[in-house]
């Protein structure tokens, strides 16, 4: 506080402590304090149902006459039993395995600390948004969890005025006894997530199951009469919800440059060149093929030309240098303008949203572009907003977490009057490469994660891949990953693929056949019967004896129902293995109900056993080809 320690060793008073809860289930303990400066403290400890996890936030209120800023919060700091020696940390979404003094990123939303010698550990969960969490270990303290520190590329801090409080995310603790890393991450920080930290997709009465957007290969050369024609060949395979990328877009000034990208940002007016019927017209008749429209937006970049930019230059980020910044890209041809959220901007974009809403039906929003910090930019320097005379933040340190929260308060809001709106916030929204976090998970329905573009077999890997590296810490159906083509070679195999998560893909549909748009259909048929069944869209688990997906190699993963136990689908790759079969165990099932497994997306029984038999002697998956995979539906009704 002020640039002075404060600690839970600190002159404290107890004022009281009171029973705690929240709208999933949690319960527990409030406890609050005060100090002879008049700052008082609020720890909150919450518990939920059947499971060994506590949660922990810190409310700070500032009861004096002076205003104090508040930094370097660690709201976990423990001193446990762990040893450095024997301690495995499982880092980077707990999949990747460090040894020794470990200081976490943006990409630690939750570490494991497994201790080899006591064969117990603990999952330290972090739910700060993007680039402002840490979780370290020995450095010099034993295990912390909470804000980045002063010094560092993004460090956090919090002003507050008399009379102002300010509640901090959520950390967690997962406890577990004779287990492992990829087990706790399984079971209790799975279920957990799921249930109970209050994302948006347990929330959701409908999931999309199948998305396509025309970003590859149109880029921005998109107009009426092309997305017609793309539309009625998606709809034609199954697809849901379609989602215009960018280029439909004009400023006040009505140019259209026909740039590939980076143009006519800002105004957000349909441009009635491409679309002389406007956006409701098109929507209309996306709506009239069985699909929800949806649109691109940078809700946070204006281009110099925009109207919003010349009337408000006050609302955009100043950079290290006191001009008008671009925290995406820093080159010599840019020529857009990142906003900064600590301003009204907020309210002039909520517009515009809502607009798109209510005029023309907009149903699926993908929000991108960099507000807080870039993916792509390596200087630290470009990040934040130095602005000192924005009304909500007072300082770059401060600009981060006033960023953050509201750009995730704009989602909350927009769900408000929205809603059936669904949110894709991406990777470079959230702030860095590849990036998905609890924060966003809460706020946002997705998280557009990736582009990959390359054919068969690659692409596909790197859907599996990139899957892996972020599940289970993340819940599976809100990593939107692309962008696997529809006419690239041996589509289906991408397909499989992409069922592990929330499947999207781009490409152009009329260059399919008619049989191989039914192919595609008879898919999408079954992923939607699936998912009425098994509602399969929310669980995803780890393939027993399956690891990270890689070249030469067998991967997996199944995505069953632990809740009903009536079962769900699993998903079986080789991925050119020397050996053509594989023993295949399934977890999560009931030990004594009796299971058929299915090929997808026929109804032919491939075999049947129960629960305890398919989790304890499997059943064989063989496949001739040295990269194939298959989709299998898992029944037990």
């Amino acid at each position: 506080v002020d640039g002075n320690p404060v600690n839970g060793l600190s002159d404290w008073k107890l004022i009281d402590c009171v029973p705690a809860g929240d709208d999933f289930s949690g319960k527990g303990a409030k406890i609050r304090m005060s100090r002879n400066d008049s700052l008082r403290v609020e720890l909150t400890y919450l518990l939920y149902p059947g499971l060994p996890l506590i949660r922990k936030s810190i409310t700070i209120s500032n009861h004096g006459k002076q205003d104090h800023y508040i930094e370097a919060l660690t709201i976990e700091d423990l001193n446990t039993r762990f040893n450095l020696t024997s301690t495995w940390v499982y880092q980077k979404y707990a999949r990747q395995i460090h040894i020794g003094n470990f200081e976490g990123n943006w990409d630690d939303a939750v570490v494991v600390f497994h201790d080899h010698e006591l064969q117990a550990g603990m999952a330290v969960g972090n739910e700060m948004p993007g680039v402002l969490k840490r979780i370290a270990y020995h450095l010099p303290e034993h295990l912390s969890a909470g804000t980045t520190l002063p010094g560092q590329d993004f460090p956090f801090r919090k002003w507050l005025k008399p009379g102002e409080s300010w509640k901090s995310p959520s950390t967690f603790l997962a406890l577990y006894k004779s287990g492992s890393a990829s087990e706790v991450m399984n079971t209790t920080v799975n279920e957990y997530v799921r249930k109970f930290m209050g994302i948006r997709l347990s929330q959701l009465d409908h999931k999309p199951q199948f998305v396509y957007n025309t970003w590859y290969p149109f880029r921005t050369f998109v107009n009426d009469s092309l997305v017609r024609d793309i539309a009625l060949a998606a709809a034609e395979c199954g697809i849901q919800e379609f989602v215009i990328d960018d280029g439909w877009q004009v400023n006040d000034s009505g140019n259209t440059p026909g740039k590939p990208w980076g143009g006519n940002y800002g105004d957000w007016l349909v441009d009635r060149k491409k679309f002389p019927g406007d956006l409701k017209s098109t929507f209309d008749y996306i709506r009239s093929l069985g699909m929800k429209p949806g649109l691109w937006i940078s809700i946070g970049s204006a281009t110099a030309d925009s109207k919003v930019f010349k009337e408000h230059p006050e609302w955009f980020v100043k950079n290290y240098l006191n001009s008008p910044g671009n925290l995406h890209y820093v080159t010599d041809s840019s020529d857009f303008y990142t906003s900064c959220f600590g301003t009204e901007w907020f309210g002039y974009i909520k517009k515009v949203i809502i607009d798109l809403v209510k005029e023309h039906g907009l149903a699926y929003a993908k929000l991108d572009l960099s507000v807080v910090t870039s993916a792509y930019v390596e200087d630290p320097r470009v990040s934040g907003c130095y602005d000192s005379h924005h009304p909500y933040h007072r300082d770059r340190e401060e600009s981060y977490i006033v960023i953050y929260e509201r750009v995730l308060r704009l989602f909350d809001e927009l769900h408000k009057e929205a809603p059936s709106l669904f949110i894709d916030c991406t990777f470079e929204t959230a702030g860095k490469l590849q990036m998905q976090d609890f924060a966003f998970a809460m706020h946002a329905d997705g998280n557009w994660l990736s582009n990959f573009e390359e054919d068969f077999p690659v692409g596909a890997l790197r859907v599996r891949q990139m899957a892996w590296w972020r599940t289970p810490a993340m819940p599976a159906s809100s990593l939107v990953i692309g962008n696997q083509a529809m006419d690239n070679t041996d589509f289906l195999f991408s397909l499989k693929s992409l069922i592990g998560t929330l499947p999207i893909v781009l490409g152009d549909p009329r260059k399919l056949s008619g049989e191989q748009r039914a192919e595609i259909r008879n898919w999408s048929d079954w992923m939607q019967q699936m998912q009425e069944k098994y509602d399969y869209m929310s669980f995803r688990q780890d393939l027993p004896g399956f690891w990270e997906p890689g070249e030469g190699a067998w991967d997996g993963w199944q995505r069953i129902n632990t809740d009903t136990r009536k079962g769900g689908i699993m998903g079986v790759f080789r991925q050119g293995a020397m050996e053509s079969s594989r023993t295949v165990f399934i977890t999560g099932l009931a030990p004594d109900r009796t299971y058929t497994i299915h090929k997808a997306p026929g109804k032919n029984v491939i075999y049947e056993a129960t629960g305890k038999s398919l989790a304890e002697k499997g059943f064989q998956v063989e496949f001739n080809r040295m990269t194939d995979g298959n989709i299998f539906e898992v029944s037990g009704e």
